[in-house]
């Protein structure tokens, strides 16, 4: 059987959630030949008996290192070709897996997919992500951080909607090493490196709540908010940059 590996970072305040990004997960149907494994990684310590249950969910703690740290930690303990995020407030919607796997399959040279979204408000009302989605197919490479940068970062697709393929994934480092936005970070560094694809199908809800991380004070703060995106737009820079040079016979 081959493999995509969901991966799913989570502290205390989004524990509630992780019981409905299961049944979300659970509900997905995959090609055939294919399984779903979820890494779920609590930032700090949890119980380990969370969903024994069920052999595909492996849920491990670790010493508090923010997002980025429990996503990479994740990333090191999955086993499958494709890796999927999936936040522990987030929801797939059906279908969501499958189309990732198909647009690998069929685009060997494309490294990563995102998928539009739509958002979940705390009333149970689903609503259209507020974005200017890009038309369903390949996306250059430098597209999204020209679009980043053009529109005071501001981002036309949903970083929470990534599946990529885990070698390109290692080969970057995984995701950023920063205290938000970490998702943003590894997007701007794979679209430089890799076309990408776009689904114009919602793949996943975006849970809007009071706990969740982009509506808290650090994310928002103007001068935090400079340097972390500032670092994104550089290292992506310096990426085109690399990719750029001639290559120098030996």
């Amino acid at each position: 059987m081959r493999t995509i590996s969901v991966v799913t970072p989570v502290h205390p305040p989004h524990m509630r959630f992780l019981r409905e990004a299961y049944e979300s997960l659970r509900a997905q149907e995959l090609p055939p030949g294919w399984r779903w494994e979820w890494l779920v990684q609590h930032d700090g310590e949890a119980s380990s008996e969370l969903f024994s249950f069920d052999a595909r969910v492996s849920f491990s703690s670790s010493p508090p290192s923010g997002p980025a740290g429990a996503r990479n930690v994740a990333l090191a303990r999955s086993s499958g070709e494709f890796v999927r995020n999936l936040d522990a407030d987030d929801l797939l919607l059906d279908g969501a897996l499958t189309r990732d796997v198909e647009v690998l399959l069929a685009h060997p040279g494309v490294g990563w997919v995102t998928s539009a979204a739509s958002d979940l408000l705390s009333t149970g009302e689903v609503v259209p992500w507020e974005s200017h989605d890009p038309a369903e197919g390949v996306l250059e490479p430098g597209r999204l951080l020209d679009a980043f940068i053009a529109d005071e970062w501001r981002l036309p697709v949903v970083p929470g909607t990534l599946c990529a393929r885990r070698d390109l994934l290692l080969a970057l480092g995984g995701w950023m090493a920063l205290p938000s936005s970490e998702d943003t970070g590894l997007l701007m560094a794979l679209q430089t490196v890799s076309p990408g694809y776009f689904v114009a199908t919602p793949g996943m809800l975006y849970r809007k709540h009071g706990a969740q991380q982009t509506s808290g004070r650090v994310h928002n703060d103007p001068v935090d908010k400079e340097l972390r995106y500032g670092m994104i737009v550089d290292r992506a820079q310096a990426l085109r940059n690399l990719l750029a040079q001639p290559t120098t016979p030996r």
